[in-house]
């Protein structure tokens, strides 16, 4: 929590490169978060809500089959499925709504890629009786019509992006262009802990509550003892921050960041950023990106909607600096056959998002010895993803 430091860095990274006549709106909501942040009646609300509407605390649960199947270190999961809406994102959607509702805002527009985020926004908005508008790529619409489906249930509006990929990197380039132009009335509730200051502060530090909540579940779990290895899936780095936060101060535990290696690292088609990625700016903060040699935002590729962008927050980045990371990638292969293992051994369907960390975790438990622990975020449900693995992945030998 020493970071960011007043002008919005952590260490070489973030900052505010948004336009200037974005810097007051932003300005606002730096000062109205930070004053508001620590109060009792903010916090008595948050609380409020997260227990009311998302059902917390969700549970740390052992996977019991998948260990014994695996042999090696024993793996648990922090379900953050059990949520409300079905994903961790609605950690930070609920405290962007009592945010919006403080400083008298009348609407909250965002991006998504799976989804997951849109419903978490869409659902809140509804909660606190606020407008919506979610941008989303045109060809995830398609690919996660169910949420689509959900969003526009809840009362938002969907707004397809086509440009580019009409994916994630471009429903945000649509939900910043629509926050510019509706910023004395709306605020931009951003998907993750990226973008300009304050956004990554923000989202951090409402998702936060993940990581804090793991830890003392976990040392109840295992009479005091930590965790040997942290895991969490990375795009653009809310639910990893999220995880992460109970653990950064203990040097024994590893932070392990599970980037999606799509189908090929040799053709560039991946999201792995940390992997291959070099300084750059993108949507408005200094981090790693995946770029070209113009500084243009390279495409990318997953089969995880929601991990389809081409850079990670810059906390994310600075601990990535730092040594405090351990980066692994997972082909979309290993992401698909892991889904399909987790719903038969343990019966939860996870998201491919955390598919991904799900399929490191059992790859690290086989190389590690029987007195270690794995503590995995499983950061959201797959059932956004049951008709796409199905009519894309499904064989004979699956059934």
């Amino acid at each position: 929590m020493k970071f960011p430091d007043t002008e919005g860095y952590f260490g070489q990274f973030g900052g505010n490169h948004y336009p200037p006549e974005v810097w007051p709106a932003l300005e606002e909501l730096t000062s109205t978060y930070r004053l508001l942040r620590y109060t009792p009646d903010f916090q008595h609300d948050l609380e409020t809500v997260r227990v009311g509407l998302q059902g917390r605390p969700t549970p740390v649960h052992f996977l019991k089959r998948t260990t014994a199947e695996v042999g090696g270190a024993r793996i648990y999961v922090k379900r953050e499925d059990l949520n409300h809406t079905g994903a961790h994102k609605i950690n930070h959607c609920v405290g962007f709504a009592l945010l919006a509702r403080k400083m008298g805002k009348r609407k909250l527009i965002a991006e998504t890629g799976a989804g997951q985020h849109g419903v978490a926004l869409a659902a809140a908005a509804a909660y606190f009786g606020l407008e919506c508008e979610i941008h989303m790529g045109e060809v995830d619409m398609v690919k996660q019509g169910s949420n689509v489906g959900r969003m526009r249930l809840l009362g938002a509006r969907v707004v397809a992006a086509n440009a580019g990929q009409s994916a994630l990197k471009e429903a945000s380039d649509a939900a910043f262009s629509a926050y510019v132009e509706q910023r004395d009335h709306a605020l931009y509730a951003i998907g993750s802990a990226i973008g300009p200051h304050p956004f990554p502060m923000i989202v951090r530090d409402f998702q936060s509550v993940v990581g804090h909540e793991a830890r003392g579940q976990f040392l109840s779990l295992n009479e005091g003892v930590l965790p040997d290895h942290v895991v969490a899936c990375l795009a653009g780095g809310s639910n990893a921050m999220g995880m992460y936060s109970g653990f950064l101060d203990d040097p024994g535990v590893a932070l392990h960041a599970v980037e999606p290696l799509g189908t090929s690292d040799e053709t560039g088609k991946h999201a792995a950023t940390l992997s291959f990625g070099t300084l750059g700016t993108l949507h408005g903060a200094l981090s790693i990106v995946l770029q070209q040699e113009d500084g243009t935002p390279s495409q990318v590729s997953s089969v995880a909607s929601g991990l389809v962008y081409p850079g990670v927050g810059p906390e994310i980045a600075m601990l990535h600096e730092a040594g405090r990371l351990k980066v692994s990638a997972i082909s979309d292969e290993e992401a698909i056959s892991t889904f399909f293992r987790i719903a038969k051994s343990e019966g939860i369907i996870p998201a491919l998002e955390s598919s991904h960390a799900l399929a490191f975790a059992i790859k690290l438990a086989e190389r590690s010895p029987s007195s270690e622990s794995i503590l995995v975020n499983l950061s959201g449900r797959g059932d956004k993803d049951v008709d796409f693995v199905l009519n894309h992945h499904w064989d004979e030998d699956d059934s």
